[in-house]
């Protein structure tokens, strides 16, 4: 099972200018060695068995039959092989010659795709030698000894995924062909070329296969010819890429002096989910369809691939919410922005003079505070106005009530202490509840006597509550159902847990004085806790989140996959093995994956009525934006999926 994963190559060989005996070897070489690693799907350079700098030998018979010739080599070392081989070579057609891509599977040539747009301007000059495909008529060609379909607009059908072919700098025309083919359902496009290198060049071409793959929403592997071509006026150097909806998996060395193959595993399974949820890419699809008149595109059906053993080797980022160190810093001011700017717009609506929020001296709370903060400086309103308070309750520990404390002044907010203790005696009290059971209603109470202190405070001075809880919380449910779960403004509604901390490390580098800057960084440090069961006589946490639900970290990557993808437990899984090979056992991925799915659907509940709050990436829980889910879904088939694991 490859989990909708497809295993792909883009194979750059060394050449001999119309050698195509030559050529043709080192393409069988590369065949052969990525069939015995997987490959589905393997792609050579544009005219790969002759060389793209042929020039006007094109116009030589002999080059030609011995093209013909190489791929009659080519089609009987296949024979054998599942592996599919698109080749590029040039193919005589009514008097005139094509620049085509031969897709060769065991033996025989499933069909002929020709270059439409061809170059004519600089150093390029196909126009002399080659007929574009628009003007080819639907037909067949003899080649080989067999009849082959030769057509521009053609898709290609695997079990496992539905591809097209185009040619080099087409991929910029103002409508490339690879546009109309995913359109038409292609889920990869295989680009084979014979760009040749120029200084800023290869930038330029980087950002386009990666942006042709994200506006067409699927994978994309870019196949140049490289060492061997002719170097009387250009170089080419052997450029390789492979993308996935805007994300560089793999590419190739350039100006190396032997042939190279460079492999990925396409995630077609992703690919399709990202089309179902993007509507617009469906909408285009049919109106598309309209303007050709309703005339589909051919599809060619490939021979059955033998299953085979299947190993995930792509890179897995474990903390896919978090982007590269590089661009981390970047993406934290970015989010801190959008939640400033949705906290200030929802002051100036509201009319409101403060903002109250609760702060426990962990991390979701001590951003709450920066971004109130942050806030009230971008409307130029006293920082006053930012009504922090802290409520110590029976597990609340010296480090956080301090760290609590000595940020609110020196942030220069107003600080009030409401502690909850004698309110919850009298609660457990009115209750008959045993103030030695630390049980859910011992920790319930906690929560929901803060919340109202909150609440009540914010009607006292014209404000309103801004909420702390995070996405990683929402999903798993940490919160008292209308205790901390619930406030009037939430702007760490859609930040998961691990990129909280990241922003909050990242705000403690803006500050100018050092004690500020250590205060946020010892909060970084504290261990992670609700604080609602006392701490032991050395004053340690008894209560540490992630020991009773899991590392967020972990969470935060099944959440990722699920909301973002859709992914079922199964694959989940298997690519949190990949990620986490060197800091989790399978059997610990196991168990907080089971939790993780337990949890989300039993709370969803609680995410079916929480508040307002921004969102900042791609994935949220809001139940009036990205997550409509019934409260009452079950859970069965995702938990019968993760006891199946092992």
């Amino acid at each position: 099972m490859n989990h909708g994963f497809v295993k792909v190559a883009s194979a750059i060989p060394s050449v001999k200018v119309a050698d195509c005996q030559y050529n043709v070897q080192q393409i069988e070489s590369l065949v052969i060695q990525a069939e015995g690693k997987g490959v589905e799907i393997i792609c050579f350079p544009e005219l790969s068995l002759t060389a793209y700098s042929c020039g006007d030998l094109f116009d030589q018979q002999l080059l030609l039959d011995e093209a013909e010739m190489a791929l009659i080599h080519l089609m009987n070392t296949t024979r054998s092989l599942n592996i599919i081989s698109i080749v590029g070579l040039p193919v005589p057609y009514c008097g005139s010659l094509l620049n085509c891509a031969a897709i060769v599977q065991r033996g025989r040539i499933h069909a002929l795709v020709p270059k439409t747009y061809l170059p004519n301007h600089k150093e390029f000059y196909e126009k002399r030698w080659f007929l574009s495909g628009t003007d080819v008529s639907e037909g067949t060609v003899l080649i080989c000894g067999q009849q082959v379909a030769v057509c521009p607009n053609m898709l290609f059908r695997t079990p496992s995924c539905l591809f097209g072919v185009e040619f080099g700098g087409e991929a910029n025309a103002p409508i490339p062909p690879s546009s109309l083919l995913a359109l038409q359902g292609a889920d990869i496009i295989f680009n084979l070329s014979a760009d040749s290198d120029a200084a800023g060049k290869y930038g330029y071409l980087q950002n386009s296969v990666a942006l042709q793959s994200s506006r067409a929403l699927c994978g994309y592997v870019y196949t140049g010819c490289g060492f061997g071509e002719s170097t009387q006026d250009l170089v080419f150097d052997g450029k390789g890429i492979i993308c996935e909806c805007g994300t560089l998996l793999a590419e190739a060395k350039r100006h190396q002096l032997v042939s190279q193959i460079l492999e990925a595993e396409l995630d077609v399974e992703r690919i399709r989910c990202e089309r179902r949820q993007n509507t617009t890419f469906a909408d285009c699809a049919t109106q598309i369809q309209k303007r050709m008149g309703g005339q589909a595109f051919h599809i060619i059906e490939t021979e059955r691939i033998q299953a085979r053993p299947f190993s995930l080797t792509r890179n897995v980022d474990p903390h896919p919410f978090s982007p590269s160190t590089i661009r981390l810093d970047e993406r934290c001011q970015e989010i801190f922005e959008i939640q400033k700017q949705g906290l200030a717009s929802r002051i100036k609506h509201t009319g409101a003079e403060t903002v109250v929020v609760g702060i426990s001296g962990g991390l979701d709370s001590t951003l709450a505070l920066l971004v109130c903060v942050a806030a009230f400086d971008k409307l130029g309103l006293s920082r006053r106005g930012v009504v922090g308070i802290t409520m110590p309750g029976f597990g609340t520990s010296g480090r956080t009530y301090t760290n609590a404390v000595n940020l609110m002044k020196l942030l220069g907010i107003t600080i009030r202490e409401i502690g909850i203790k004698e309110a919850c005696l009298q609660h457990f009290a009115d209750l008959g509840h045993d103030m030695e059971k630390h049980d859910v209603t011992y920790e319930n109470a906690q929560a929901r006597e803060r919340t109202q202190i909150l609440m009540d405070a914010a009607n006292q001075m014209n404000g309103f509550v801004v909420g702390t809880g995070d996405l990683s919380e929402l999903a798993l449910g940490w919160a008292t159902y209308n205790g901390d779960h619930m406030s009037m403004y939430a702007v760490n509604a859609s930040v998961p847990k691990t990129l909280v901390q990241h922003i909050v490390r990242w705000a403690a580098q803006s500050f100018d004085d050092d004690s500020t800057r250590q205060v946020l960084l010892d909060i970084v440090d504290t261990p992670i806790s609700p604080e609602l069961i006392p701490a032991d006589e050395q004053g340690n946490f008894v209560q540490k989140t992630e020991d009773l639900v899991g590392p967020y970290e972990l969470h935060d990557f099944f959440l990722y996959y699920l909301l973002r993808w859709g992914f079922r437990p199964v694959k989940i899984y298997l690519l949190a093995r990949q990620a986490f090979n060197q800091t989790y056992d399978d059997a610990t991925i196991r168990k907080w994956l089971r939790i993780f799915f337990r949890r989300f659907f039993s709370q969803q509940f609680k995410r079916s009525c929480m508040p307002d709050g921004p969102k900042v990436g791609r994935c949220s829980l809001s139940p009036r934006g990205d997550w409509r889910m019934p409260s009452d879904a079950s859970s069965a088939s995702w938990l019968k999926e993760c006891d199946e694991l092992g």
